[in-house]
């Protein structure tokens, strides 16, 4: 029994966005002709791929393990057809990259736009846990993540390494002190990102390797949350050195006996990188580190 390709595509659609009316906006469809297709999916084999409720769509098991599929199916298809386009320049298409902090690899965004301004390159911000499911989802071609990586299914490729700074208000009290120790934070109100960010997790796991007390005076989603939490009063920040950028409302204070660095590592699915836009980028990363 045959399976129709825009059934299926249909079906991915909504399972990468949750949503009918985003998939049919991805595909240029309307949303009753998507929703038909994945109608006559499950009518033809008697199934049901999704949960349907008024706010959400979930996938049943079947769905996950279709959907499993249909990732590796329409990654090999975009594939193919960077193949087959492979004498041209780089002259259409596009790049996506989720990022746990874009100021690491602006620069070479930059380089890529002047090179190649027919591909339309899209940023997405996260912490490393949402930039690696992104990937993993196929929602994303590249991941920036501000940690080491081991995984055998990707392709790694370390661009920098930076000590964690803490950062306070202008009118602080510490505003004025060249650096801190750990033991300063002991008990002190922190900002503090949200969990699955890595810059938490080191600060939390220095913290009680040294047998201090980590004091949550807020939880912000993202740097600049977090920044405006401390530029407000509310406690004091943590960031990496390269990600703390100029502000005259912010002081920053190295921390002398926090000797974990974040390393930033970009990333790419293994058997997505002999892709031409994904390999190409790559290189340019590696060309600008050795200079």
């Amino acid at each position: 029994m045959s399976v129709s390709h825009a059934q299926l595509k249909a079906f991915h659609a909504v399972a990468l966005h949750h949503n009918f009316t985003r998939a049919a906006e991805y595909l240029c469809l309307t949303q009753p002709a998507v929703s038909d297709q994945v109608r006559k999916l499950e009518e033809r084999f008697g199934i049901l791929l999704f949960q349907r409720n008024k706010r959400t769509v979930g996938l049943t098991d079947l769905g996950e393990r279709l959907f499993g599929i249909t990732r590796r199916l329409f990654a090999c298809e975009a594939e193919a057809v960077e193949l087959l386009q492979d004498s041209r320049a780089l002259d259409t298409g596009s790049l996506v990259l989720a990022v746990d902090a874009p100021v690491h690899v602006l620069p070479q965004i930059a380089r890529f736009c002047q090179r190649y301004p027919g591909i339309q390159v899209k940023v997405e911000t996260g912490n490393s846990d949402q930039s690696l499911a992104r990937l993993f989802r196929y929602q994303a071609d590249l991941a920036l993540l501000a940690c080491e990586v081991t995984d055998g299914r990707l392709f790694c490729l370390p661009i920098r390494s930076d000590p964690l700074v803490a950062f306070v208000s202008a009118q602080h009290p510490w505003a004025t002190r060249g650096a801190l120790r750990l033991a300063d934070l002991d008990d002190t109100p922190l900002v503090l990102r949200e969990p699955g960010s890595v810059t938490r997790q080191v600060l939390e796991e220095e913290m009680q390797r040294a047998g201090l007390r980590v004091r949550t005076a807020i939880e912000v989603q993202g740097r600049e949350a977090a920044r405006e939490a401390v530029v407000a009063g509310i406690g004091v920040g943590v960031v990496s050195a390269a990600e703390f950028g100029a502000d005259a409302r912010l002081c920053a204070l190295p921390i002398e006996d926090c000797h974990r660095r974040l390393s930033e590592t970009l990333v790419c699915l293994d058997e997505q990188r002999s892709r031409r836009v994904v390999a190409t980028f790559l290189l340019m990363v590696q060309e600008n580190a050795e200079d």
